[in-house]
Parts: C-alpha cells; structure tokens; sequence
C-alpha cells in the first residue's frame, strides 16, 4: 500500500515555498491539487502534470459532499499502490478541511501518511496588520463554522465527539416533531449557532471567506455578538507581492464588499470587556466589577438574604410583561431576573461556596438526564409520558444521593402567591390519584362553598368582630381552594387568570374616571344604578 503526502503550497507567493516543499514538487511527477486556483500553481515546476478537483465545487451540493469526495478518491489510489502527493494552499494542517479528514479516514484504512508544511495564511495575515497572535490569544475561525447547522449536523457532530476516546459525552438522540416555533406557529425553525465558536472579548481572524454569500452568513452570526459597527479589517492575498489588500469596514458591510475571494480573511480586534454586551461573559464581567474592589456601595452592602424581594419583585414584572404581550418589556425584565442570578453567584463565588460555573452545570446536567427523550435512547408517546418519566428521575436521583422520597406536597414554595400554591396542591393531589373527571360534582362543590361563606358572613351570633373575620376566612379560603380546583380541571391557571382579571378591572376603573371627569362628576355622589352605568360604559370603551 502506498502513502500520501500531503504539501502545503504556502499563502500564494511562490517564494514562500518552503524548500522542503519545492524539493519534493521537483521530484513529483502528478500532483493533486484541491484547487488550482492558487496564486502559487503558476510557479510549479513544469514537468508537473496537475490534477485540480475544482469541478467538484461546481457539481456537488456543499463544501462538506467536496472534501469527501475528495479524500475517498485519493485513498482509493492510495490502497491501489499509487504515491499519491496532495497539494492544499498555505499549510496542510491550518485551516484545512480536506486535510483533518484525509488523515482520520487514512489512519482507519491504515494508509501511511506525511505532512510537509508550508507557510500559512496566518503569517502574511499578521505581518500585514501588525499583529502579534499570541498577545490577545488570537483566535482563528473557519467562515463557515459561523453558519448555523441543523439538527442533523448537530447530531452527526455530536455522535462523532461521543465516539472519541476522550469523551464521555451523552449522544444527542433525534427527538421527533416539530420544533417549538413551527407548533405555536411563530414562523419556520431557525437553529441557534451554539456553542458560538469565538470569544469576543479576544482578537478574531475570521478566514476563508470566499464570496459574498458566505460573508452575509458569517456576517448575521456575528451580528449577535458584536455592535453592527464594529470595524472588521479584510485582507487579501496576504503575502503576495503586488495583490495584498488591507481594507477596514463596519461590520455590517463585509458582505457588500466585491474583491472577497479564497484568499480573503477578516481580522476583527476584540471587544472591551464592558462592550461585549450581548453574551453571558460581558454581563458576568459587569457584575464581578459591581461587586469587586471600588464597585458599587449599595451592591457590596447585599447579602442573599437582602436579594430576597428583589428577585421576588423582578420575577412579578417578568409575569406582567408576559401578561401585557411585550416581547420588549419581557426581554428587560428577563435581564433584571438573569442579573440576580449572576448577583447570587457572584457573592457565593466570593464566599467560596459556588460560582456561575456550578449554576449552568446543574442545569445543564439536570436537563439532560431529565430528557432521556431528547439525548438518550428513550422513546415517549406525548408529554404526559415525559412528566412520568421526570418525576421517576427525580425520585431516583433523590435515592441516588440518600434523601428520602418526596410526599405528595414537598416542593411546593412556601413563599408562592397563595393562589399559585393551591393550584400547584390541587395538581399534586391529582397526581396521587386523589381526583374526579365528574365535572357537577366540582360545580356543587363550588356552589356549596359560595353557599357557607354566606352563611358564614351572616351567621349570628358572633362573640366579637375577631371571630367572624376568623370563619368568613376559613370558608372563603374553602371557596377559592374550590375554584383553584376547577381552574385545573379546566386546564386553566387560576394565577394567570386573576391577575389578568385585576388588569382588565383597573383599565376598565380608569376609564370610569376619565368618563366622570370629562362630566365633571364624582364616584362617591353616584347612587349604584348610576355607578353600574357608567361601568358598562367603561367596559364597552376599554375593550
């Protein structure tokens, strides 16, 4: 069997040939090219016969089909004896595809293999800006790693990692049905670029770049971290005496630009820790400095104890947000929530107990066990099986870490708004099978509670004010525990249900008062069937 050499023709200038490289070109008689179109391929020896798969690009339907035809065409002709020698631009292990995968797939046939370098894009790249990579931590990205993949490019990817000896990673199982956008009919499903591939608080090298479309793609994955106006520095045929391009435009605009070619790259400097604003890095760096040395006084003065009513409070705007239909609003306050989580963690960091780190591994860990459905080999029929199986996985990870089983009502929050935790009662009775499907037994039993806090209102006699506040309470508590149970037979959620009830009240009372200004009269001097008109008229002009 024989072997494969791969060479690397350098950035494009043929001086840059490294002379390893052009010894071997001397001695070569065919050379396989990924592509001709290299500034260096006019520089080759003559007595060369060169093999371009350029037409690859033109008939197959995306760079991933291109590399693996490739690589299965040159190990075939390895396995039938030919020295094949590959020929990739810059150097065979920077930046290219082919090259990581014809060497997996030659140790698998086990086809020897050899790499000869050659100078990389990086090089010129950075003698053209200036540039030192090692004194931000330089980070280099493949243009399309900036392309959302879908699900089946996720799962392949994850599989892949799965199999490797050095990981332990569950495989992502195909979990079937739509997703959330296509069920609630919100549009088509567009997958997240996660994990996003850069820091941005670090210098970027964004390159192969090879046309306008891929540009435009790289372009809107960035636009979710980086300012619109960021500046991005294009080069261009680094290295090459007589073609090199460096040119700045805002971000926004790397895609209108018309030079972009295979040897086009964008260098993007990093941003200021306090301008990196839209990922979990930038708002981490923000709470550390409000809680550091010099930070905010009245933040350094909280406690988690003293964060208490804060997140109580936030998490009720967070409701009224949703309630009101602002996706702006539901946005800030989700912020306002995120920010008192990274507050905890940070003072807990400080404290020595726990950190960030630990918060996103327990949810993130929680969720995939908890999800067998989605990253195991679990099969389920609907969500009723899926809530079945994740009380069964928290009873057993209860068990697992020596806590006894759950009653029916642990979990429950004592600090919840009562009406919340009576409907959360109801549900866990219903679990346990404590239930009825026979609806006039809920309605009687309605009607019946209605019936007692009459009677109880007007019961007499009483020893004092005190006591019959005491049993009107008792029986209204009845009633509205009555009313949380039909709300969830009725698959509604009382909680929700009365506070958009309170909205509506105080929208339609305010229009009762701008009705009885612009009449120049007052609530208090209406007699009942006048304040019962004009709140009919207030509903019909408030709706």
């Amino acid at each position: 069997m024989a072997t494969i050499t791969i060479v690397g023709l350098g950035p494009g200038d043929a001086g840059l040939i490294t002379r390893q490289a052009w010894e071997l070109l001397a001695q070569t008689r065919v050379l396989y090219l990924r592509t001709a179109i290299h500034p260096t391929v006019a520089a080759l020896p003559a007595q060369l016969e060169l093999r371009a798969f350029d037409a690859l690009y033109q008939s197959a339907g995306a760079f991933g089909e291109v590399y693996e035809r490739i690589v299965a065409e040159l190990l075939d002709r390895a396995a039938a004896g030919e020295e094949v020698v590959y020929a990739v631009p810059g150097h065979p292990l920077v930046a290219e595809a082919t090259t990581r995968r014809l060497l997996a797939r030659a140790r698998e046939r086990g086809i020897a293999t050899r790499v000869v370098a050659g100078l990389s894009f990086v090089e010129p790249v950075c003698a053209a800006l200036a540039l030192d990579p090692l004194e931000r931590g330089l980070q280099l990205i493949d243009a399309l790693d900036l392309v959302p993949q879908q699900l089946d490019a996720i799962e392949s990817a994850g599989t892949a990692l799965a199999n490797s000896a050095a990981s332990d990673m569950p495989v992502p199982a195909r979990s079937s049905g739509a997703a959330w956008s296509e069920i609630q009919g919100v549009g088509p499903y567009t997958p997240p670029l996660l994990p996003f591939p850069l820091l941005p608080s670090r210098p970027a090298l964004i390159c192969q770049l090879y046309n306008r479309r891929v540009a435009s793609d790289a372009k809107l994955s960035l636009l979710e971290r980086y300012p619109a106006d960021h500046p991005a520095t294009l080069v261009r045929a680094a290295g090459v005496a007589g073609d090199e391009q460096v040119w700045t435009v805002p971000l926004h605009q790397i895609d209108h630009q018309d030079a972009l070619d295979h040897l086009t790259c964008a260098y993007l400097p990093p941003l200021a820790p306090l301008a990196d604003r839209r990922g979990p890095d930038g708002l981490a760096f923000v709470v550390a400095r409000l809680l550091g040395p010099g930070g905010c006084p009245w933040d350094r003065e909280q406690t988690h104890q003293s964060l208490r009513p804060e997140l109580l409070e936030e998490t009720h705007e967070v409701l009224e947000a949703l309630d009101a239909g602002d996706a702006d609003g539901l946005a800030e306050e989700l912020g306002d929530v995120l920010l008192n989580v990274l507050m905890h963690a940070e003072m807990a960091r400080q404290a020595g107990e726990f950190d960030s780190g630990d918060v996103y591994e327990h949810v993130a860990s929680k969720l995939i066990r908890r999800h067998p459905h989605v990253f195991g080999d679990v099969s389920v029929s609907g969500s009723g099986e899926v809530l079945a199986n994740w009380e069964a996985i928290k009873q057993a990870e209860r068990a697992a870490g020596g806590k006894a089983p759950r009653g029916f009502f642990d979990g429950i929050p004592a600090s919840l708004p009562a009406l919340m935790a009576a409907q959360e009662t109801i549900r866990k009775a219903a679990k346990a099978g404590f239930d009825s499907d026979d609806m006039q037994w809920i309605w009687d039993k309605l009607h019946e509670e209605i019936d007692e806090v009459r009677a109880a209102a007007f019961a007499e006699p009483y020893p004092d004010a005190a006591a019959r506040a005491a049993r009107v309470e008792e029986e209204l508590g009845d009633l509205l525990l009555a009313t949380a149970k039909l709300s969830y037979q009725l698959k509604a959620d009382a909680e929700s249900a009365l506070r958009a009830a309170g909205a509506k009240f105080r929208r339609r009372f305010a229009r009762v008062q701008q009705i009885l200004e612009q009449q120049g009269r007052e609530l208090p001097a209406l007699d009942d069937g006048e304040k019962e008109a004009v709140w009919q008229q207030a509903k019909r002009l408030a709706e």
